[in-house]
């Protein structure tokens, strides 16, 4: 799995059912008839305020994917997860994902918005250094091994 199936497979799904609650209260929303088999995390049988909690508590979790030594980035070129900065930014977005956890446990709305944006930001710190923008190119040259290639 390369980096960016990571995100896109896991860490952004995740983070989305976190940032949900920003804006609209996630004990708010109707059940879904099936709630066993419901696609949306946030109507389903573990939805609600739980799926805020345990999608932040998987998203600190996730933090060790990060840190699996061969990780490829899509282009083909290995992490250096070793390297300080990628560690720094693995650790504070695992952190700012635990803070969100325990915003989620309160079933507070102003509290998780805070801790949500302090994870949006740890997430937007690594993507600084380590994502290119491509506006319109090949979506797999995005992901970059380290600060010295950037840009």
């Amino acid at each position: 799995m390369t980096v960016n199936q990571l995100m896109h497979g896991i860490l952004f799904p995740l983070g989305n059912t976190v940032f949900y609650a920003q804006a609209d209260d996630p004990a708010a929303l109707p059940r879904d008839p099936m709630p066993s088999t419901a696609t949306n995390p946030l109507t389903g049988l573990y939805g609600g305020w739980q799926a805020v909690e345990n999608s932040a508590l998987a998203l600190a979790e996730s933090a060790e994917l990060l840190r699996i030594p061969g990780r490829q980035c899509s282009n083909g070129e290995v992490v250096n997860v070793e390297d300080a900065d990628w560690m720094r930014f693995v650790d504070d977005y695992k952190q700012k994902s635990l803070a969100a956890y325990e915003a989620a446990r309160t079933k507070d709305q102003d509290a998780i918005v805070g801790a949500s944006g302090d994870l949006s930001e740890a997430c937007l710190a690594c993507h600084r250094v380590y994502r290119r923008e491509i506006p319109q190119g090949d979506p797999t040259q995005r992901c970059i091994h380290g600060p010295a290639r950037n840009r």
